[in-house]
């Protein structure tokens, strides 16, 4: 009764049950599918889209501060009830008048100590660096989904070879109790083999709720609706070896590392910046050019209609200014004594990222070999376990072996099992860092 019972609670728990039958069969998703996904619905992506939509703005209006010039167009009107100055001689009076002017004007600086064309350089690499910034978040977020899938799959796996377990240990163990009623076998190995059906179960159990909490994790990544249930396809992947010089991958990821990339294009802004607050020293010339013309009345007497005033009193200018800095209390001192710490930073920040990379591929390839020695022994490993359980098996059910002994050959054999899948999820994950260190994004692999 107990068997049954516990067969229909962990089949309820897992989705197993009858009761399931005529539910829509969910979507099955394979690695890609779950990168692409994320992807797709992340939030970190959508903040990184809103930077670069940011950024493009910029660009857009560093452009149009370099090549194009500032246009404005003005009105106004008031009442005068004092004393104002007739504009037609110039002399004062007391009557009340009404005045009524436009203009149009527009300016560009002919020079501004390289102010407009920097900012526009520099926009443009703050487009690059939104871009590679995007993409960084887009890998960063493909590798924390495939370590969650692989550790769904690994605890999944897990999960059916301690279903395995049970289900043997339950049939030992009513073997056992018969032959015990038969006087084959004592009460002390059929409490042993109660024992081990505990300890099988326990960790089926336990087993069982770490795969449940991977898949969370796993939806969590992928922004998976909690509503709907998440199947992800659990095979193993294949063993594909993939043997890539050390120095090579080192070389391309100098080159082509979006994190490197981004620090020497900062590092290119931060010199840009210096030149700029250096070339402030020096005086700015603008040249600007306008038109208006005015209308106004007086109480009591008579003026020329708005049409022929606004022609009469028409004007244009055309000025060129020069501004010259003679003191303004040391601040593009300042200014300048920043942007050169601002560009020993940079500076600083790339040789850094550039040795950080350079570390990280070096251990990721040797991490990689190691993991592939690893795999390969494991596995002969589990071969060698699987049949050395399938021995004792034997033996146990002819009683050559004791269930102790029984159970510390099986303790091997799901230490190799688990052994076996550990080490080639380590060494698909390891296998990818590389790939992606030599320029293929985690997505394409």
């Amino acid at each position: 009764m107990k068997k049954i019972l516990y067969i229909f609670v962990f089949g309820a728990a897992t989705g197993l049950s009858a009761g399931m039958a005529g539910a829509r069969e969910p979507q099955v998703m394979t690695l890609h599918d779950c990168m692409e996904y994320a992807i797709s619905n992340s939030t970190k992506i959508r903040i990184q889209q809103a930077e670069t939509g940011d950024a493009q703005i910029a660009r857009r209006d560093a452009a149009l501060s370099l090549f194009t010039p500032q246009i404005t167009a003005q009105t106004y009107a008031y009442y005068n009830f004092g004393r104002s100055i007739d504009p037609q001689t110039n002399t004062y009076f007391n009557t009340t008048s009404f005045h009524n002017d436009y203009g149009v004007s527009a300016g560009i600086d002919l020079f501004d100590g390289f102010n407009a064309v920097n900012n526009y350089k520099i926009s443009r690499t703050g487009m690059l660096i939104a871009d590679s910034q995007e993409k960084q978040a887009e890998a960063d977020i493909c590798l924390a989904v495939m370590e969650a899938y692989y550790n769904v799959i690994y605890y999944k796996r897990l999960c059916d070879v301690y279903e395995e377990q049970v289900a043997a240990a339950e049939q030992a163990l009513q073997k056992a109790r018969r032959q015990e009623e038969l006087g084959q076998k004592g009460h002390a190995d059929v409490i042993q083999m109660e024992a081990d059906l505990a300890d099988r179960r326990y960790d089926l159990t336990d087993t069982y709720n770490r795969y449940r909490d991977y898949n969370m994790t796993l939806s969590d990544l992928m922004f998976w609706p909690l509503e709907e249930e998440l199947v992800i396809d659990t095979s193993l992947p294949a063993w594909q070896e993939d043997p890539v010089a050390a120095e090579s991958v080192v070389d391309f990821a100098l080159e082509h590392d979006p994190g490197i990339r981004i620090a020497g294009w900062q590092e290119q802004n931060a010199k840009r910046e210096l030149s700029t607050a250096k070339w402030q020293l020096l005086p700015s010339v603008g040249l600007y050019a306008g038109w208006s013309t005015s209308y106004y009345t007086y109480q009591g007497s008579a003026t020329n209609p708005f049409r022929d005033q606004f022609k009469n009193n028409g004007g244009e200018y055309v000025e060129l200014s020069v501004s010259i800095p003679i003191w303004n209390r040391m601040s593009r001192h300042s200014t300048i004594s920043r942007r050169r710490h601002a560009l020993e930073k940079a500076t600083a920040e790339l040789d850094q990222k550039r040795r950080d990379v350079e570390s990280e591929v070096r251990r990721a390839v040797q991490d990689r070999d190691g993991a592939a020695v690893a795999c390969q022994q494991a596995q002969h490993k589990a071969e060698v376990q699987a049949e050395a359980y399938a021995l004792n098996l034997k033996k146990l059910e002819q009683g050559l072996i004791s269930p102790l002994e029984f159970q510390t050959a099986n303790n091997n054999y799901l230490k190799a099992r688990a052994d076996e899948m550990n080490s080639l999820f380590k060494y698909l994950i390891k296998q990818a860092v590389v790939r992606y260190y030599n320029g293929i994004e985690y997505i394409n692999q």
